[in-house]
């Protein structure tokens, strides 16, 4: 199991990943820190992708907007 730290800013990650889940709500989004699992499950539940591929999702969008 991999593991996804969010750095930088969280409100372009939350657009980048409304881009790659369109069905992923405001209130999906909402990012409180040390709750990473939370939201993993909200995104699950949401698209019905394995944990492994919502963690690579995550980790692409947050290098790439927090480097």
């Amino acid at each position: 199991m991999t593991t996804f730290e969010f750095q930088g800013d969280w409100n372009l990650t939350k657009l980048r990943l409304k881009q790659q889940w369109t069905q992923l709500t405001e209130g999906d989004l909402q990012f409180v820190k040390g709750r990473q699992e939370e939201l993993l499950g909200w995104i699950q539940q949401r698209t019905g992708q394995t944990r492994a591929e919502i963690e690579q999702v995550l980790n692409a969008s947050c290098a790439t907007c927090c480097a």
